[in-house]
């Protein structure tokens, strides 16, 4: 069954957000190696095996709202469901190379959502 394994928080003041995110709930940040736009979230501490992957990005047209991301094995049957049921594609299926593959959709009511696929031979150029 799908499930959300991540979420993005988009910010005007990237640095402003990672100290407001960790004052509150002690969550760590990591900038994501080669990409100096993008922080790896960490929700859990070193003796908690639970948490959700997160990220954290400048605010941009793509990304104004935080999205959660839910795993699923096939984004292009997904991505047919919202449309056939009357959803909308916002950013089409695009590569994050070396990871897999991730598409923003919104519900019928406007909320914004994601597809993560994991393909490890994801490349630059759209599968």
């Amino acid at each position: 069954m799908p499930s959300v394994i991540h979420f993005e928080v988009p910010a005007d003041d990237v640095e402003r957000a990672q100290n407001f995110y960790a004052r509150i709930f002690n969550w760590k940040f990591e900038r994501m190696p080669g990409n100096y736009n993008y922080f790896s979230i960490i929700t859990k501490n070193q003796d908690s095996e639970t948490g959700i992957h997160g990220g954290l990005m400048k605010r941009d047209q793509a990304h104004p709202f935080i999205t959660s991301y839910i795993s699923v094995d096939s984004i292009d049957d997904y991505v047919k469901l919202v449309v056939d049921n009357g959803g909308k594609i916002l950013v089409p299926k695009s590569p994050v190379p070396g990871l897999g593959y991730m598409a923003i959709c919104t519900d019928t009511e406007g909320n914004p959502f994601g597809f993560w696929m994991d393909d490890h031979s994801a490349a630059s150029a759209q599968g």
